[in-house]
């Protein structure tokens, strides 16, 4: 790893403490989750809206905008601004609803990750606010459109329009691990001068309301400049503000304006809102409670700006305001010295820019995450149960999440989900290693992993299945730290194994109905690409043999026989564990051409390629003769293990040769697990060599899978052939290149042509994988029908330039993934055109940033397809 001061620091910082015990952990989003639902309907989305949240004392978490926390989240600290205008103060991010949105939930904000180092030793975030009365109402009515249409943002109102607006640049550096200073700079971007709120907020998450054992923390006014924030659980802290006013109320909800009820405390969660915005007599005269704020107004003059500076620290400091701009200026350099160690130099200039702002938006995903599920359903001590029609998650009582995590995005998705986390941390494993390990190990431990064996989806839905990535995600993390630290972490290593085993087993048990080796696992994250819900089958189908579920365990079996390999060469034990696994992928090989012994493939030969194939209760089967994602995942079963590692492990060697010789008929159907290349590599794939070159003439057409930017999710060959399913009613699906046009899960995402990046990068990984037991002897046209032929390395570099024409300017000056805006701001304005966001997934053939806008979770992947393209450069005969 780098040498330089911010990698020093990381390396001091053990199980999240020390420099990280702060951070940029605040929700963007807490009302509308689950977690805070304690309505009788599980109408989440309705029982605290985004007017409630400022009056709602939260019970699991707090919001705010560009916020630091501390690993517990008791004591919180986040800027507010007033344009003197609005109807209520900007404390919180504002967007839809799932059911307002035309496209489900939406953020309707501009905001920017601008920068972060691992242990947010800096951080910048950069919010755009209009200086005219935010069109709160304009962007709801603005979306009451159908699903055919894209969706109404707030670029499209007149929000914006001639620099009618402030930049706040919110801005952290810490003197010390718990010295946290807070700058902000507002700039005037209009042509006339506009006065401005500034409301840097200083309050405690509500703990003492469910939890008997702790009084009531109380932030008081000392001094002049100083206020002082006390609390048993986290002691003495010192709040110094440089000017402004210091205004108090408590964190308490407001019944009375709820529920027209009489409150339980004076002075509310909305006091300061009500006092700035309206004038009430609702602060407290005393100066004291829960929550403070420091108010200030100014003018500033057009085009001008304007500071203001806040300090929080443990320490009573004679001189706060001393070296407070040094301070920030040596954090500033600091961070641009980790990113120039990271980052290839040899990467062109917008590159390196693209790769900064991919990691420094991925580190904001971090959150503070708090659900007890036994609590949720039952009430904590002292607390009455919570009556509900349905209890949701009621299996999981069990589950008990108190951490720091990586979050999928923490406005649209403040919740973790199992398959993004696992793609954030083969990122993570680049900058932050030991932050990645526990990420993977989290999910495993005992209040975590369901007794069961099933690691947790989400929070909506604990039970839903998503794919098993968790243990390509471990092993990739293993080589990305082995690499990097030169030594291999077989602690990590073996810790995951076993919980994975576990897992493993869970999903033989649960998904494999019949005992086939033939798996379904529902809609396994990838919502609507099914022709219908695949969780909730029409009536008369008895079961779906997947052949995405089936190849993710087929992914899955190699992974644990990798593991299993590695962990042998220090203890021989695991070579019977190896063995096991080894016989698990033939087994799934074998049963994906010939279910439940009726030689009914899931491998389609007129067509060339593979399919989910659907039992009738009749006893009819049928292939679902839909060409998606569903079809190219099988390429993702993919290893290759030298001779020499497998000579070493006779005991292996020999179990697996007596598979192989008793029973042929499952070996015929893997590629090459006998013969060694010219290298002395072993290739271990369900792809046998006829099939990857005939999957590859449709992943590589770009009439079907291959668009401009990356490969799409459903072949453009359904824009013109729709596929309809006539049973109990017409099910049809057919290519959309943006947005979902249905309701399914949602509407929120897509995967009926879209572009993802996960699944785009594990293609690429497993091209190169390919690659690495074939060589450049084998040659594929790219595209399909060119004539013009490369090799399966230089195919993943292609891919891998598609997807980063995304992030390149087009003939309009533009990123390409931005929507087109009516006033060309981000192709003209400088306040603009340097910025990126981070889709969630992009238009397969416009390319344009789709989803939720700032999921920078897996699509920081581009941050790794970087510098391993790079990597490729500098050593173009090694590819793993």
């Amino acid at each position: 790893m780098n040498n330089n001061t911010e990698t020093e620091r990381l390396r001091s910082c053990q199980n999240g403490g020390g420099w990280k015990k702060w951070g940029p952990y605040l929700s963007e989003r807490q009302w509308g989750t689950v977690r805070e639902d304690y309505g009788p309907d599980g109408e989440s989305w309705d029982f605290i809206t985004h007017d409630k949240a400022r009056s709602y004392a939260y019970r699991w978490g707090e919001d705010g905008i560009g916020g630091f926390c501390d690993l517990d989240q008791i004591l919180c600290l986040a800027p507010t601004f007033w344009n003197g205008k609005d109807s209520i103060l900007k404390e919180r991010l504002f967007g839809l609803t799932n059911g307002q949105g035309n496209h489900g939930e939406d953020v309707k904000e501009l905001y920017f990750h601008l920068d972060s180092t691992p242990t947010h030793s800096y951080c910048q975030y950069l919010y755009k606010y209009p200086q005219t009365a935010y069109p709160y109402e304009e962007l709801v009515d603005g979306n009451k459109i159908g699903r055919e249409q894209p969706e109404f943002e707030i670029l499209d109102t007149e929000a914006f329009k001639e620099g009618q607006y402030f930049d706040c640049y919110i801005e952290y550096a810490k003197a010390g691990p718990e010295d946290i200073l807070l700058r902000l700079t507002i700039y005037n971007r209009a042509p006339e001068a506009r006065q401005i709120h500034v409301l840097p907020q200083l309050w405690y998450r509500n703990f003492w309301n469910h939890n008997p054992r702790y009084q009531t923390p109380n932030i008081a006014k000392i001094t002049d400049g100083l206020l002082v924030a006390e609390s048993q659980r986290n002691g003495k802290f010192h709040f110094y503000h440089q000017g402004g006013r210091a205004i108090f109320c408590n964190n308490e909800t407001n019944q009375n304006r709820l529920y027209a009820s009489e409150n339980q405390s004076v002075h509310v969660k909305d006091g300061i809102n009500d006092y700035v915005v309206d004038g009430a007599s609702t602060i407290n005269p005393k100066g004291f409670g829960t929550k403070a704020a420091i108010w200030f107004t100014d003018e500033i003059a057009a085009h001008g700006q304007q500071v203001y500076r806040i300090r929080l620290s443990r320490d009573w400091i004679q001189e706060p305001w001393h070296g407070f701009d040094d301070l920030f200026a040596q954090r500033i350099t600091e961070a641009r010295n980790y990113y120039q160690e990271l980052i290839p130099q040899n990467l062109q200039q917008d590159k390196q820019v693209i790769l900064q702002k991919a990691i420094s938006g991925l580190l904001w995903t971090k959150q503070f995450y708090y659900l007890d599920v036994f609590k949720w359903l039952f009430g904590g001590p002292g607390e009455e149960s919570v009556s509900r029609i349905k209890q949701r998650n009621f299996q999981w009582q069990h589950l008990t999440n108190r951490h720091i995590i990586t979050m999928p995005d923490k406005w649209e998705y403040p919740w973790y989900a199992a398959w993004d986390l696992a793609f954030h941390t083969t990122t993570f494993a680049e900058i932050d290693p030991q932050f990645a390990k526990e990420q993977l190990q989290l999910m495993l431990t005992d209040n975590y992993m369901h007794p069961n064996g099933q690691i947790p989806a989400y929070e909506w839905n604990f039970s839903d299945v998503n794919p098993p990535v968790h243990a390509w995600a471990v092993w990739e993390v293993f080589l990305k730290d082995k690499k990097r630290s030169g030594q291999p972490d077989y602690q990590f290593l073996e810790k995951c194994y076993h919980k994975l085993l576990i897992n493993f087993t869970w999903w033989v048990n649960q998904k494999d109905k019949d005992g086939m080796a033939l798996f379904d696992g529902g809609f396994l994250g990838l919502d609507n690409i099914g022709v219908f819900d695949r969780s909730k089958m029409p009536q008369g189908i008895k079961k779906m043999q997947q052949a995405d579920a089936t190849s993710w365990m087929a992914l899955f079996a190699l992974n644990m026989l990798r593991i299993s390999v590695e962990l042998a060469t220090q203890n021989p034990i695991y070579q019977d564990s190896a063995a096991k696994f080894f016989r698990q992928f033939l087994n799934i090989g074998w049963s994906m051409h010939n279910i439940s012994g009726q030689h009914v493939s899931l491998w389609d030969d007129e067509d060339a390629f593979y399919y989910d194939v659907v039992q009738m209760e009749s006893g009819f089967t049928s292939r679902l003769r839909v060409r998606s994602l569903v079809g190219i995942i099988p390429l993702f079963a993919v290893e290759v293990i030298h001779k020499d590692l497998i000579n070493s492990l006779q005991e292996f060697k020999a179990s697996a040769q007596g598979i192989i010789r008793t029973r042929p008929d499952l070996a015929s159907l893997i590629s090459r697990i006998e013969e060694e290349n010219t290298d002395g590599y072993y290739l271990f794939s369900i792809m046998r060599g006829y099939r990857l070159e005939h999957l590859l003439k449709r992943l590589l057409d770009e009439e079907e899978f291959l668009s401009p930017y990356g490969i799409r999710s459903l072949s453009k060959y359904h824009e013109k052939h729709p596929f309809v399913f006539d049973h109990h009613g017409k099910h049809k699906i057919a290519y959309v290149s943006g947005e979902s046009n249905t309701a399914m899960f949602g509407g929120n995402s897509n995967w009926r042509g879209p572009i993802w990046f996960p699944l785009n990068y594990l293609i690429i990984r497993s091209l190169l994988r390919f690659y690495e037991y074939f060589g450049s002897s084998y040659r594929y046209e790219f595209p399909t029908g060119s004539g013009h032929k490369l090799d399966l390395k230089q195919i993943a570099v292609e891919l891998s330039k598609r997807l980063l024409k995304l992030f390149e300017r087009n003939e309009e000056g533009r990123y390409q993934y931005h929507k087109k805006d009516e006033f060309q701001l981000f192709s003209q304005d400088e306040h603009f055109k340097h910025l990126h966001l981070f889709y969630e997934f992009f238009d397969g053939d416009s390319g344009q940033g789709l989803g939720a806008s700032h999921q920078t979770g897996w699509t920081a992947l581009i941050a790794n397809l970087l510098m391993e393209l790079e990597e490729l450069a500098l050593n173009p005969t090694n590819s793993s």
